[in-house]
């Protein structure tokens, strides 16, 4: 019954990212953290957690030739793949480093970007940390972070849609909330924060909702951990589809300065 819906096998993770990064609201969110890290021509801009490149361009065409864009990521296959998608760009290398000690000497950098990426990683207090220690005096942190918590699907049953969040908040994203919480630990990191940006992503197709939210795949895993019984995510997942549909979250854009 949902399977032209719903994509039932989870897709390339860098597929995922590329499918993101082109969507409407994607495009949107991307063109604001890129004109709030405010790049100048010749800076050395850090995109911390690049993954396989997929955002790599727009910050080394902003500081031109005279400038330097560092990619850093931990994951050998993300980091060879952004290394074959800028290989035409002398202004771009890329670093296998993990962003908990941050392969970079101190006040090294102008700029500095993360995005979506702490929501996933062990300690991001460390993280923003070693961001501070490499950024110099008047450098900027430009972060962009989902909080789960703001997650909205509806249906008649609320019952259902809040089991479903409790699955998202409590198991499946390691640092569901972190987005309401950015600003506070970038001043714990000694970061004064002059701005944060919320942006709400709304749905109003179940299909594109899925590309990005894997409502299905999301569903069965939660059943399987105890928050649904099966006929629960059979009634859920029915309503998704023949009713009228309405998914939000909200990403928060928090500038840090030193």
């Amino acid at each position: 019954m949902t399977s032209s819906v719903f994509e039932t096998i989870t897709p390339d993770a860098f597929a995922y990212l590329d499918r993101v990064a082109s969507t409407d609201p994607g495009r949107s969110y991307e063109l604001r953290m890129l004109d709030e890290l405010a790049i100048r021509a010749g800076e050395t801009v850090l995109d911390l957690g690049c993954g396989p490149g997929t955002d790599l361009a727009a910050p080394a065409d902003a500081v031109t030739g005279t400038g330097t864009v560092i990619g850093v990521d931990h994951d050998r296959a993300s980091a060879d793949a952004a290394t074959d998608r800028t290989a035409g760009r002398g202004n771009v290398t890329v670093r296998l480093g993990d962003i908990h000690e941050l392969p970079l000497p101190d006040d090294s950098a102008d700029r500095a970007r993360t995005d979506r990426v702490l929501q996933h990683v062990a300690d991001p207090a460390r993280a923003l940390g070693e961001a501070r220690r490499v950024l110099r005096p008047g450098g900027r942190l430009v972060m962009g972070e989902p909080d789960w918590g703001t997650l909205t699907v509806d249906h008649p049953d609320g019952g259902l849609s809040r089991a479903y969040i409790r699955y998202v908040t409590d198991e499946a994203v390691r640092n569901a909330r972190i987005g309401s919480r950015l600003a506070r630990l970038a001043v714990d990191a000694g970061f004064a924060v002059p701005t944060v940006v919320p942006v709400t992503a709304a749905f109003r197709d179940v299909r594109a909702a899925d590309r990005i939210l894997g409502l299905e795949r999301t569903a069965r895993r939660a059943a399987d951990a105890g928050y649904f019984t099966e006929e629960a995510v059979r009634r859920w997942l029915d309503h998704l589809v023949h009713g009228p549909f309405l998914a939000t979250v909200t990403l928060f854009i928090v500038v840090a300065e030193v």
